[in-house]
């Protein structure tokens, strides 16, 4: 099974390209025991609740955690849908507040999602182009590309990126990356495709990109 991977912008977590936010986290943000979230869900997902089971096999999904002490617990993984059904049982003023915050966050993660996916589908051109840009490719033609990239935006290499947050050798750091930083990434890679083919110098691309990505942050503040 993919790995979920919290997302530091939005507090949800991303696997296969799916939103998830956690029993524990609606039961911490709605300020409920995790126990009354756990039977509030128990409750929809019966099969005697009305509620479909396709539906339940969508949006809801049995996980585990360990506690400080070391000790199994369950808790229960629900995509936007989910989460919709579940906040609509629980009532209050406040309640009404996080289930707003909350949608935006699905909605942001979403929108991250779609990101992380164009910088995927984008990338099979920014590997033809490097390729194409020389008689023969070698191996780090491919990695000191993608690495300027994230140099420009991280201000680090990938595997720079990995050690100081804890990644595994050789997995993909863009799932870990902001919103921004992923849609700057998105963006800087489909730019360089054009460059690698008319600016052979490594050096003078840099500088094309880090000029045109502080235009970007720019834009933004303004």
């Amino acid at each position: 099974m993919s790995k979920l991977v919290l997302n530091p912008d939005c507090g949800l977590y991303e696997r296969k390209g799916r939103a998830y936010c956690s029993s524990r986290q609606v039961a911490d943000e709605f300020e409920r025991q995790h126990g009354h979230i756990l039977r509030l869900i128990d409750e929809i997902t019966q099969s005697t609740s009305g509620v479909s089971a396709d539906f339940r096999l969508l949006n809801f999904e049995e996980s585990y955690y360990k506690d400080a002490s070391g000790k199994r617990n369950r808790e229960i993984l629900m995509t936007k849908d989910g989460f919709v059904l579940v906040a609509m049982e629980i009532k209050g003023t406040k309640a009404r507040k996080f289930k707003e915050a909350y949608i935006r966050r699905f909605n942001q993660m979403e929108s991250f999602i779609k990101s992380l996916q164009a910088a995927k589908l984008e990338h099979p051109a920014f590997t033809d182009a490097i390729m194409n840009a020389h008689e023969e490719p070698k191996h780090y033609h491919f990695s000191n590309e993608a690495d300027m990239i994230n140099r420009v935006v991280l201000g680090m290499s990938a595997k720079q990126f990995r050690e100081a947050n804890g990644i595994t050798k050789g997995e993909s750091i863009r799932r870990y990356l902001t919103t921004e930083q992923i849609q700057a990434v998105e963006t800087l890679q489909r730019v360089d495709i054009g460059l690698i083919v008319a600016i052979p110098d490594f050096q003078q691309r840099k500088e094309i990109l880090t000029g045109y990505y502080e235009k970007i942050k720019l834009k933004k503040i303004a």
